[in-house]
């Protein structure tokens, strides 16, 4: 199973970005959760979105609610998080994962290398 991640960079507190997450050789269950976690220097690795692969259910960290969208695209096989207005604290390693687990989303069953986000003040 492979998980790459793509489209982090450096912006401006207020830009927007968007990433992506091409997986390959996963079987998809049906009700599998697909997710994207963040890890910022010196913190833990949290949780920030989810969706359901089958149903689209979307799931979030309370903070990010209305500031980062996630999708997905079945026949493409990717995920995306759309992230706008960023702030400095938003700044972190995002990586995408397969198969997490609601209601605490603490683990994961795959995970890519992924991909920073930079937000300067």
């Amino acid at each position: 199973v492979q998980l790459q991640a793509s489209g982090g960079g450096l912006v401006q507190a207020g830009a927007s970005l968007r990433l992506s997450c091409t997986i390959s050789g996963l079987t998809f269950r049906r009700d599998a959760i697909m997710g994207w976690f963040r890890q910022a220097p010196g913190k833990e690795r949290e949780f920030v979105a989810g969706i359901s692969w089958s149903r689209a259910n979307t799931y979030y960290k309370e903070s990010v609610k209305g500031q980062f969208t996630i999708s997905r695209d079945h026949a493409k096989n990717t995920l995306y998080l759309q992230m706008n207005s960023l702030k400095p604290e938003d700044t972190a390693v995002y990586f995408c994962v397969a198969e997490t687990y609601p209601p605490n989303f603490r683990g994961y069953e795959y995970r890519g290398q992924g991909t920073l986000v930079t937000v300067s003040s």
